[in-house]
């Protein structure tokens, strides 16, 4: 797709021509010469200068004459330029946890024993995005949280979202509003925002995410996608900001507090994609409920993300109604899957709610085939365009207190396991 200017007027030809040459040679536009019944097409790479000479239009090279025209029979020009095709599906990973194992010098391999350089291997797989969660103070959460991850303040963001941002990688900052984990089971007011009522936590919640983005910016690091809060499906800053999909109770104050936070995105980031995360995605009514109140209460986003666990939100044929009623509900609205992972190893004793163990075993080649069956399920529907894996970075000891074995490296000997090389086919 093209967008084109068009010239007539000889008396502005120069002007103009000057004009857009010093505002265009960073987008490197096709120059096009029309005169009488032919036209004449010139890279903006064969040229670097010109110039009116004597009544001809001269298009120079390093001082040389590339091209020249008799200015009286040159009926129009019009400069093409290229627009960017957007990418029109992301797939990637959560890598909150990379800088501490490349910190602790944790070796990552392919799955043939060479070793890589985690992003640039992602790279190489066909990823094109990552996701990273930040926290308020995560030095006040618990000496169990911060074992299992919970570290993630904004310096550490800046970093490895720069990191992520440098190789090329779309970059989404996933906000907990939280000191700890935040999701279904928890959603805690931070620990220097307790005193606070709704009223306060409005403003808070606003100056926080605004002084954190701006930070961000300040550092050239702009998301390119702000999750405002983290499996919210029952609200967040509990209690103050407690609600359930089923009933209209505090749900003004749960939408206005959203409304803070997306307010604020708006202004510092206005070119980020605003994702509203759930992970009720293995209920399809009490997720459409979900939106369709955050609808009811004129939030402003862009994207619905979804966590999906087998284990925790059902099969895929659960998942797939949950899509259809989304996308017939929403049809506005695009669907990203930002959490998924399935074992590869072992199920835990307890906390799995289905098992499902006979069609993708815990074994490398199991976690594949959920894999490729998951990919194969959210091509059936048009409104998914992305699919992130949640912790694979994850790589054997010395960084988290316990293995979760969902990762998609052998947390034995540091090697890619088979499905992180069908992740990239989500494109």
């Amino acid at each position: 797709m093209r967008k084109i200017i068009t010239m007539k007027n000889k008396l502005y030809l120069l002007l103009s021509i000057s004009l857009l040459w010093s505002l265009t040679m960073a987008a490197q536009p096709m120059v096009n010469i029309h005169q009488f019944d032919q036209a004449t097409q010139i890279s903006t790479s064969e040229t670097d200068s010109i110039k009116i000479t004597n009544g001809d239009l001269q298009f120079m090279q390093n001082g040389m004459i590339s091209h020249t025209f008799d200015l009286a029979q040159v009926d129009s020009l019009t400069f093409s330029f290229p627009v960017e095709e957007e990418e029109s599906r992301f797939v990637g990973g959560d890598i909150s946890m990379l800088p501490r194992y490349e910190g602790h010098g944790n070796p990552y391999y392919d799955i043939n024993g060479n070793r890589v350089k985690p992003l640039e291997f992602f790279k190489e797989l066909g990823w094109n995005a990552m996701r990273v969660r930040l926290f308020v103070e995560p030095n006040k959460a618990s000496k169990e949280d911060i074992g299992s991850g919970v570290v993630q303040d904004l310096p550490y963001v800046i970093q490895l979202g720069k990191q992520i941002k440098a190789a090329g990688f779309k970059f989404m900052l996933d906000f907990h509003y939280s000191d700890s984990w935040a999701d279904p089971a928890k959603q805690t007011i931070p620990d220097s925002w307790k005193w606070a009522n709704a009223s306060a936590l409005n403003d808070t919640l606003y100056n926080y995410t605004k002084r954190c983005l701006s930070a961000m910016k300040k550092e050239g690091l702009e998301p390119d996608f702000i999750q405002i809060g983290n499996e919210i499906s029952y609200g967040m800053l509990w209690n103050i900001g407690k609600c359930y999909p089923s009933s209209d109770q505090n749900w003004n104050v749960f939408a206005g507090f959203l409304s803070n936070a997306s307010k604020a995105c708006r202004e510092v980031c206005p070119k980020a994609k605003i994702i509203i995360h759930i992970e009720r995605s293995g209920q399809p009514d009490v997720c459409y409920n979900f939106y369709k109140r955050i609808q009811d209460h004129h939030v402003d986003y862009d994207i619905i993300g979804l966590s999906y666990y087998p284990f925790w939100h059902n099969d895929l044929s659960v998942l797939s109604n949950t899509l259809d009623k989304l996308s017939s509900g929403f049809p506005d609205k695009q669907v990203q899957i930002v959490e998924t992972a399935y074992y590869y190893q072992w199920f835990p004793n307890d906390g799995i709610d289905h098992d499902f163990r006979s069609k993708w075993p815990a074994t490398p080649e199991g976690q594949k085939r959920y894999t490729e069956d998951l990919i194969k399920e959210l091509k059936n529907h048009h409104n998914v365009n992305a699919l992130y894996w949640w912790f694979p970075e994850e790589n054997g000891n010395g960084v988290i207190d316990n293995w979760i074995n969902r990762g998609l490296f052998d947390d034995n000997n540091g090697k890619a396991l088979p499905a992180i090389y069908e992740l990239g086919k989500f494109k």
